[in-house]
């Protein structure tokens, strides 16, 4: 069961409801948001982001997870810079999250630093300090302490992106040298975790295509320090429906372990292979 906000004594934030309703629809991430002057969880499993940004210890023993879990599920090992990005995927997807599913369901956007989370991997859960957010004028939040009013929803989106970049670059700088990657790569990746955490949360939602409606405003492109945009687009079924897919900006290098399973986002992937995983996984 999650840890709640009530479970360490913190009282309603103007970001508790909607990682109630995230943890709702997806049990298998829970945040808790910790009292102001309270420690971040510590041990049994706990890791404070701001230590794997410094790309030391801390993330060796991060990554010696991934490196554990690729033996178990594919009997074999991958290249260590395979494992860099399958951990930086496993840690920046949920983290976006933080920040976009709070702006999906009430418009309202917090700040993170990286000394602000703490992540336990094995369990899915996500510990924060709620400090600050922003919001837009006619939010009942607006008089909270912490809320910083911006104009209109362009502002906001403007938020989403800085807050996110906030949190990551850090993360990136950590990750990047055993990634073997340039900026411009790991700023695709961001892009991508952004995309597709909050369009997987959107479909569960029952809101997907609002979820793509937003993401293609939030990134239409020329919006630095990401690369591309949300990128959807529509294939047809076989039966004349219409499958949403888009095109990722990065390689999650999965290829490396299995050439022949390429991800159903892949550039790699054509648009035939495409229609039949997604009129597949439809019908189940």
């Amino acid at each position: 069961m999650p840890l709640t906000t009530s479970a360490l004594g913190a009282p309603p934030s103007a970001t508790s409801a909607a990682y109630a309703r995230l943890t709702e629809v997806f049990p298998g991430l829970g945040v808790t948001e910790v009292p102001a002057g309270a420690a971040l969880p510590e041990g049994a499993g706990w890791v404070h982001t701001e230590r794997l940004a410094e790309g030391g210890a801390a993330l060796d023993a991060f990554l010696a997870w991934d490196n554990a879990q690729v033996l178990k599920d594919y009997g074999t090992s991958a290249r260590p810079d395979v494992i860099a990005s399958f951990g930086l995927h496993r840690y920046a997807w949920p983290a976006c999250l933080l920040i976009t599913v709070p702006w999906f369901l009430h418009r309202r956007v917090p700040r993170f630093p990286a000394s602000e989370v703490a992540f336990q991997r094995t369990l899915g859960r996500l510990a924060v300090h709620v400090t600050e957010f922003a919001c837009l004028p006619d939010d009942p939040a607006a008089n909270l302490p912490g809320a910083r009013v911006v104009p209109d929803e362009e502002a906001l989106r403007a938020e989403v992106r800085a807050a996110v970049a906030e949190h990551l670059q850090p993360v990136l700088a950590g990750f990047g040298p055993r990634m073997r990657r340039g900026p411009r790569a790991l700023w695709g990746m961001a892009t991508d975790e952004i995309v597709e955490s909050l369009w997987y949360v959107g479909h569960l939602l029952g809101e997907e295509r609002r979820a793509m409606n937003d993401l293609e405003a939030l990134l239409p492109g020329a919006t630095k320090p990401y690369v591309g945009k949300a990128a959807f687009r529509e294939l047809t079924g076989p039966e004349g429906e219409l499958l949403p897919t888009r095109d990722r900006a990065s390689c999650c290098m999965f290829y490396t372990l299995r050439p022949q399973d390429t991800c159903v986002t892949c550039p790699r992937t054509c648009d035939a292979d495409r229609i039949g995983r997604l009129t597949a996984s439809a019908a189940a």
